[in-house]
């Protein structure tokens, strides 16, 4: 299949047709996410969590994000890609942010990078967009800034807060942002959002009316075991397919039900009793 790109996700947003994406962070899961006919693929920070055991996002590194992203890029050429940029990538200066959006695409093979803020990174997305690279931005619950918004929580409930976000969002467009993802935040302020911007806005947790929909490969499949969020439909249970399968290795191993004849390699026919007698030597 050919790869999408910008314009084509523009076309979708004003034909009306969804776009499908969704997490991925290593070969094997990109290939099948490509095989399965995905729009687009999101190499998250959520990494930390899902593949490194972490917390939160906080302790992921531009390395671990980079190596990640080319592990994608291997399994998946032919799907657009998308770089999550990790806390303190982009924060400290608009150069800073230029130089580790840049390396997605340089090191990595990236299409797109996507960044967390509002109108507090609004420069380092001009700057971003004015170096060629394009952007995704990211308002609503961003994970990066759990703490000052008081934890996981969903966002823009009220109409203060509503206004804060579309506030962002319009200045997020006016940046030059090339899509929008909305996270845990009302449907009908997505619905909004969707309407009202020029840019595909897309939705992680924030209700169905918009330009299409992000998951969490561990969320969806299941394996991830933490927790689930309310906004996740399950459409697998990978962790219990898994841990029944080692059980039942440990069972065979401890039976003596594996390894069988069928699993291993004999003698080449013709060299057995040249093999034996080289045993003897050592008798």
């Amino acid at each position: 299949m050919a790869k999408k790109g910008r314009l084509e996700f523009v076309k979708m947003k004003q034909a009306g047709e969804q776009v499908a994406w969704v997490t991925a962070y290593d070969f094997p899961t990109a290939q099948f996410v490509e095989s399965a006919g995905m729009d687009m693929i999101l190499v998250g920070d959520s990494l930390g969590m899902i593949v490194l055991g972490y917390q939160g996002t906080i302790p992921v590194t531009m390395e671990d994000c980079i190596r990640h992203c080319q592990a994608v890029r291997r399994g998946a050429p032919n799907t657009f890609c998308v770089g999550d940029m990790p806390f303190l990538s982009y924060q400290i200066s608009d150069e800073d942010a230029v130089r580790n959006a840049g390396r997605f695409l340089k090191e990595a093979d990236m299409d797109c990078v996507k960044l967390e803020g509002g109108r507090r990174v609004i420069t380092r997305i001009k700057a971003i967009v004015d170096a060629g690279i394009l952007v995704i931005g990211h308002i609503g619950l961003t994970p990066q800034s759990s703490g000052p918004l008081g934890g996981f929580k969903a966002q823009g409930r009220d109409a203060a807060s509503a206004r804060d976000l579309i506030e962002d969002a319009l200045e997020i467009e006016k940046a030059g942002a090339f899509a929008l993802l909305l996270e845990a935040v009302p449907p009908e302020l997505t619905q909004f959002l969707a309407k009202k911007l020029t840019i595909p806005v897309y939705s992680i947790g924030a209700g169905g009316p918009c330009d299409g929909q992000l998951l969490i490969c561990g969320d969806m499949l299941g394996y991830f075991q933490a927790f689930t969020p309310k906004f996740v439909k399950k459409y697998a249970n990978v962790a219990e397919i898994e841990i029944n399968a080692f059980k039942e290795y440990v069972s065979d191993v401890k039976t003596g039900k594996f390894p069988t004849d069928d699993h291993v390699y004999h003698i080449l026919k013709g060299k057995e009793d040249e093999f034996y007698a080289m045993l003897k030597e050592y008798e």
